[in-house]
């Protein structure tokens, strides 16, 4: 696919380094961040980018980028990211509920936390394991095979987390160990 034409905020997909988004136009190639990567790539216009969302070529006079282009580009990037975000809503079961650790010795004290403020650590738990399995996977350094043996980790710990799934109100959230082992 031809990709000459894209302006700043366009969202494109490289075979390579993956999700990305034009932040700069040169006349030879674009300035693409890539989440992959944390970090900008400069990509030659020629290259068969697939473009998920184009953006027309603003630029000011004669192509030039202006403080109105970046600040469009900005908004658009945050308003895709805002729409992207999961927000993960606790069983109704469990609103306003309590968890108690109570010790086996009776003289010492119990324990209290929020189930809101617990189930809040078991997603951040979540959401950190899916990014570690996207640096594995985005990694550079790292063989095929040591990907699927790092992989198979994080699918065991996902299967020791799901005694925590009847905190989740949707069942797409929940953990998911090895299929049929659960």
């Amino acid at each position: 696919m031809e990709t000459t034409s894209l302006g700043i905020g366009s969202r494109v997909e490289h075979p390579h380094f993956g999700k990305g988004v034009v932040v700069d136009t040169a006349s030879e190639f674009y300035v693409i961040w890539f989440k992959s990567q944390l970090s900008t790539k400069n990509i030659d216009k020629e290259f068969d980018l697939k473009v998920l969302q184009s953006v027309e070529n603003g630029g000011g006079e004669n192509g030039n980028i202006t403080i109105a282009d970046i600040e469009h580009a900005l908004e658009h990037i945050l308003d895709q990211r805002l729409h992207q975000m999961d927000l993960v809503p606790m069983a109704m079961k469990w609103n306003n509920g309590t968890m108690i650790l109570k010790p086996k010795d009776n003289t010492m004290q119990a324990k209290e936390v929020p189930i809101e403020t617990f189930f809040h650590k078991i997603v951040m738990v979540r959401d950190r394991l899916r990014l570690i399995e996207q640096k594995i996977n985005a990694s550079k350094v790292l063989t095929d095979e040591e990907k699927v043996d790092m992989q198979q980790y994080v699918t065991a710990i996902y299967g020791s987390l799901t005694t925590f799934n009847v905190l989740f109100r949707e069942t797409h959230h929940q953990f998911r160990g090895v299929a049929g082992k659960e």
